[in-house]
């Protein structure tokens, strides 16, 4: 039961706020023929802003979604936006576009279907004219929004529709929300020879941005870990939303290229298990990546005198896979390697 009396001036306050914020929004709705889509994209009127995540649908979400279309399912709206150059930006809808176009042009065979067995190894041009013709008529309502909506606002919409389903994970939502300096200081890093060199990503992570994520835990961990006492999602979102206002870019590089400097003299592997390893697990790269930071920072001229201690059994248990990320255990891997590598030995007694 709520405590709190509204009173008259909170009803007009929370009245005008709802007001003023509904005027960024202005948007109409249109329809659009399957086959005018596909042009306008193939043409670039309609494009894939730069904060959108790559296009990950694999083949059986491609042919269900065709499935779906051929069937004359609803299909759910989607979200486009002005722009001043006269094009539109695809806000949500990218990956329904690309399908589209990926069929129309005869570069998806129908395979698996659920309810059109007979369709099953048919491309676009194996269909009766009929239902080419129907495809290509069939309409799917977009919602435009003015030009006059700002990029933080499209931003917004993108954040909301993607934490609303299972569309997106964490870390793509993060890159569609958030774009200012402290980002495109991230995604540069991501690019950076020398940390793909130390941490291998499988192709499949990398499309979804798995590099990126990783090194937004290392600065939020490594500037903020003692204050880490809840989810990590929103635990990174309030660290990359406070250093979009204002960062060092200088100090945050040195840091980064020190300790990949660091990691890449004295560790064998990199961040990762193995010589021939195709991923990095996320609390190996943690503890590693923030427990040498850490450790620079009391001793820039560190110099290890063993790294047996990789090959611990503390160290196993620090950084396994089923390692949860309570405070405890995140503070745990990373000072584990901090201290160890300070002392300079394995004390297989830690606890």
């Amino acid at each position: 039961m709520k405590n709190t009396k509204i009173s008259i001036q909170m009803k007009q306050t929370a009245e005008g706020q709802i007001r003023k914020l509904q005027k960024e929004i202005s948007f109409d709705t249109k329809d659009y023929p399957i086959e005018v889509l596909v042009d306008k994209f193939r043409s670039d009127d309609f494009y894939i802003p730069e904060y959108q995540r790559k296009f990950v649908w694999d083949n059986a979400k491609k042919v269900r979604f065709i499935e779906s279309v051929l069937l004359g399912l609803p299909i759910p709206f989607m979200f486009f936006s002005d722009n001043e150059d006269g094009r539109c930006e695809i806000i949500d809808g990218a990956q329904r576009t690309q399908t589209l176009e990926e069929f129309l042009y005869n570069d998806l065979m129908l395979d698996d279907l659920e309810k059109l067995t007979s369709l099953n190894g048919f491309t676009f041009t194996d269909l009766p004219e009929i239902f080419q013709r129907k495809f290509k008529g069939r309409t799917l309502r977009i919602v435009v929004l003015a030009d006059t909506t700002t990029i933080e606002t499209r931003q917004d919409i993108f954040n909301r529709i993607n934490t609303g389903g299972t569309q997106a994970i964490p870390s793509e939502i993060r890159r569609g929300s958030y774009t200012g300096p402290f980002m495109q200081f991230v995604e540069k890093c991501a690019k950076d020879i020398q940390f793909n060199n130390l941490c291998p990503i499988s192709e499949t992570m990398r499309k979804r941005y798995e590099d990126s994520e990783l090194i937004v835990r290392f600065f939020a961990y490594l500037n903020n870990y003692q204050n880490f006492h809840h989810a990590v999602e929103d635990f990174l979102n309030e660290f990359v939303q406070c250093k979009e206002k204002e960062f060092d870019e200088e100090a945050y590089e040195k840091e980064f290229r020190g300790m990949l400097n660091f990691v890449e003299k004295y560790f064998p592997y990199g961040f990762a298990k193995t010589k021939n390893a195709k991923s990095t697990p996320r609390v190996r790269f943690e503890a590693i990546s923030v427990g040498v930071a850490l450790a620079l920072r009391e001793r820039p001229n560190l110099e290890p005198h063993s790294m047996e201690w990789l090959n611990s059994e503390q160290f196993k248990i620090h950084t396994t896979t089923h390692a949860s990320n309570s405070p405890k255990r995140v503070c745990g891997r990373i000072e584990y390697v901090r201290d160890v590598l300070l002392k300079g030995e394995c004390d297989e007694n830690d606890n």
